[in-house]
């Protein structure tokens, strides 16, 4: 791994709804099933008032989902690399910058896998990077 930060965000200016429909485009465009939909900024928001926090995000939501072939392909080379399933890309605007809108995901890497386990780890980033910039008009 030549780079060492465990989160990779795009970011772009817009509209929230825009670039959360389009992450949701580029994931379902790949065949892939979205298993979760989780609304992070609304239970942040709901979660706050009570624990006295600021607010974070203008919205912040993610989607869960898993692709059989490279899930398979991970997990041939490394049973342990079950860990790293489903996949998660975050799509999120900060409350002090709400015209900004970032895709993010965090990096599938382990530092003990197996060569194969770590070829077959940088075919999912490489599917998560690929979406991430197809949601904000890079790819």
């Amino acid at each position: 791994m030549t780079d060492p930060h465990p989160i990779v965000a795009y970011s772009k200016r817009g509209r929230f709804e825009d670039v959360r429909d389009d992450l949701k485009i580029a994931i379902e465009g790949k065949g892939l099933v979205i298993d979760h939909h989780s609304f992070l900024g609304r239970m942040l928001e709901r979660t706050g008032k009570d624990l006295g926090g600021r607010r974070l995000y203008a919205d912040a939501e993610a989607f869960v989902f898993c692709s059989a072939v490279l899930s398979r392909k991970t997990m041939e080379a490394d049973l342990a690399n079950a860990a790293f399933c489903p996949y998660t890309l975050v799509v999120y605007a900060t409350a002090e910058d709400p015209g900004a809108v970032h895709v993010a995901y965090q990096r599938p890497w382990r530092p003990d896998g197996s060569a194969a386990s770590r070829a077959a780890l940088k075919e999912v980033e490489a599917m998560l990077d690929g979406l991430a910039r197809e949601a904000v008009g890079q790819g």
